[in-house]
């Protein structure tokens, strides 16, 4: 018998990747397939992420949402994922008995066995322990023909930044083997995937195996490269303490390996970086990035950036300003400081009051619109060579692409044919959030 399955996500790219498996692992084991909407489902499955302030409280509004469902379909069983998961693990049932399945990242694989026990059992059913790099030998890899797709080759994460909960609620860094990785890419690229998108919270770190012996991300990138028909290689996120000489020296060697570099700088405060326990200075970063485009000269950056961390001064916010004017960051993300719990920068005392924080942060995403919408209109009378997605999200009809650049591009067109393919656009218009253009003959 068929059962629905509605899942939700929340967070980063990894959640993303997690939650496809969830699918691919209950549609194999128990036969699950996806339902349109909550009300239809059998079973809900909610992501989480920990990464933000008032992720927990996210949380349980959306089990109290899903309550009421249940109340009417009183077999409807609930399951709560992810890092708020791994977090707060049997509390979550306590504060609110509607769930009935708590596990973590590093479980997901024991998804179909948790919940045939509490469909047996009736007792609630709580996993979020660390078994390193097991849950790859349980997941299934069903390559659905999308043009590009998520690959997890690092788990977890070491360095401790000192306002960051990842490594508590994804445990230390594992790699998987590179046989086991190229493995999976090459089962997508048969299926029709022309992009792989390599994932870890330190992603440049990556150690996994080659023959026995440890290797590299650019010799992961290296080999990827040399599957038939991937066409494009991405990677996220790059920690810029552990972005070594070979894997700049990668984008020499590997046209398929994209334009684009996601680098999270979070303060242009050496004294700030140094609390957040960076582990380099804003010196190191610039000749990084100086490094990078003396290979790549196209090269695009996206950033994270960290407003109103603990102590920070007007003048260590005016480095950071500093920092996005020198090397002119296209796409980044800028949060405001918030504690996360079981981290030390919890405990630093948080004197920069509220409104500081949001004009800091408002001076500081002003900026980096200007940059990347400066960015944008560069494009405009160029030909990009774009990979097609699929219909615009916007307009159905239209089709959407991306640039090697990592720019959104929309251009009219009903052939659905192209999707998987790269094809020549010309770019006509420069938008706040993409690019426009016609199809270039």
């Amino acid at each position: 018998m068929t059962k629905k399955l509605f899942i939700k996500t929340h967070g980063c790219q990894m959640n993303e990747y997690d939650s496809a498996k969830m699918f691919d692992l209950l549609e194999e084991k128990e036969n699950f397939e996806l339902a349109e909407s909550e009300d239809q489902a059998d079973l809900l499955i909610l992501n989480t992420c920990s990464i933000r302030e008032k992720a927990q409280e996210k949380v349980f509004h959306q089990i109290g949402r899903w309550r009421k469902i249940k109340e009417k379909n009183p077999k409807l069983k609930i399951a709560i994922g992810g890092c708020v998961a791994s977090q707060e693990g049997e509390k979550i049932i306590k504060r609110a008995p509607a769930v009935d399945i708590v596990f973590g990242p590093q479980t997901l694989h024991k998804l179909p066995d948790l919940y045939n026990e509490k469909n047996n059992t009736n007792l609630n059913q709580v996993d979020i322990s660390f078994p390193k790099l097991e849950k790859f030998n349980h997941l299934p890899v069903h390559g659905k023909g999308e043009p590009s797709a998520f690959v997890s080759i690092i788990e977890g994460c070491n360095k401790y930044c000192s306002f960051c909960v990842v490594p508590k609620t994804r445990g230390h860094e594992v790699s998987r083997s590179i046989e086991d990785i190229l493995n999976e890419i090459s089962v997508l690229a048969d299926k029709g995937t022309r992009e792989i998108h390599l994932l870890g919270q330190n992603v440049n770190n990556f150690k996994g195996t080659l023959g026995g012996e440890k290797s590299s991300l650019a010799k992961l990138i290296e080999l990827t490269a040399k599957i038939e028909n991937i066409e494009r290689i991405r990677y996220t996120t790059s920690h810029p303490h552990e972005f070594k000489d070979d894997l700049v020296e990668v984008y020499d060697k590997v046209p398929e390996l994209v334009s684009h570099v996601h680098l999270p700088v979070q303060s242009g405060s050496d004294r700030i970086l140094k609390l957040m326990r960076r582990r380099y200075n804003i010196d190191k970063y610039l000749h990084l990035v100086e490094k990078i485009r003396d290979v790549r000269p196209e090269m695009s950056f996206s950033s994270d950036f960290i407003v109103g961390f603990p102590g920070e001064t007007k003048e260590d916010f005016q480095g950071t300003m500093d920092v996005i004017n020198e090397v002119k960051f296209d796409e980044s993300f800028s949060f405001i400081y918030s504690p996360r719990p079981n981290t030390t920068a919890s405990d630093m005392p948080d004197d920069v009051n509220d409104e500081e924080k949001k004009e800091r942060l408002n001076i500081l995403q002003t900026r980096l619109n200007q940059l990347s919408f400066g960015f944008s209109r560069k494009k405009v009378g160029t030909t990009q060579n774009c990979l097609i997605y699929g219909p615009s999200k916007r307009d159905p009809g239209q089709l959407q692409g991306r640039t090697i650049c990592n720019r959104i591009v929309n251009f009219k067109s009903n052939d659905i044919d192209l999707v998987g393919q790269m094809v020549n656009i010309q770019i006509n218009e420069a938008l706040p959030n993409c690019l426009r253009g016609n199809l270039h003959n």
